[in-house]
């Protein structure tokens, strides 16, 4: 069965376009032009790769992102006018795998699409092996990890994380106490041929020891190794 994408794009010729060359790449593709009627679409079924616009007539695409990242994994592409440092670091502070500025290329979109859809499969394919499931002590707080059921605790407390904050704590716990440089968690978590800004390893850090502010532990016990990566250490 051919991968299905869901285009989100206000402006008709956009994504008659989108629509057309994505099908004919071998892609089932469906497209909406508002949010709304996108969201009552997604609620129903779910697709295997999102092209979203951030700038819709009846919603915000920022808005959007956060509720498809809250309920699901599946890969989202923004594609936006707004080219600003502070939209695009935005859009990846809400979970997106890539974001492509328009006016773009058809064939850059295609790989793209093409890039995050071999991600998303390599990243399923990995997560069904060596997952952990156990407790951890860090001085005085207990961390219970269940990363089948994508479940982490401090103590008593629940830790919300979106998938990809869930995968990059994880990783960093499989390797407690060592240092895990930015090169392997970017190619472990967003793919061996991912060619987005490398600043969103940073962002995803950052909001993770924002939720795991339960007795400083985010900032005590996550560590930066400036220039080089990251390590989650056991005790301070």
């Amino acid at each position: 069965m051919p991968d299905l994408i869901y285009v989100v794009d206000d402006e008709e010729n956009i994504l008659e376009i989108i629509e057309y060359n994505l099908s004919r790449s071998g892609y089932n593709v469906k497209g909406f032009k508002n949010g709304i009627s996108f969201l009552r679409y997604f609620s129903k079924k779910k697709p295997d790769l999102v092209v979203l616009d951030l700038m819709l007539p009846d919603s915000d695409g920022y808005d959007i992102c956060k509720k498809i990242r809250e309920e699901s994994d599946i890969p989202v592409i923004i594609l936006s006018a707004k080219s600003e440092e502070f939209d695009k670091v935005l859009g990846l502070e809400l979970g997106a795998d890539d974001y492509v500025a328009k006016p773009f290329g058809v064939r850059e979109l295609i790989a793209r699409v093409k890039s995050v859809l071999k991600r998303s499969r390599l990243n399923i394919k990995r997560e069904s092996e060596n997952n952990i499931i156990g407790n951890y002590k860090f001085n005085d707080i207990n961390l219970i990890v269940n990363e089948d059921r994508h479940e982490l605790i401090l103590d008593s407390n629940k830790v919300k994380l979106n998938p990809k904050e869930f995968k990059v704590f994880v990783l960093l716990l499989k390797n407690l106490n060592n240092l895990v440089s930015r090169i392997v968690l970017i190619k472990d978590v967003w793919g061996e041929d991912y060619f987005g800004d490398t600043r969103t390893l940073d962002v995803h850090v950052r909001r993770i020891r924002k939720k795991m502010d339960y007795q400083g532990f985010g900032k005590n016990y996550i560590k930066t190794v400036h220039g080089l990566g990251y390590r989650l250490v056991s005790s301070i």
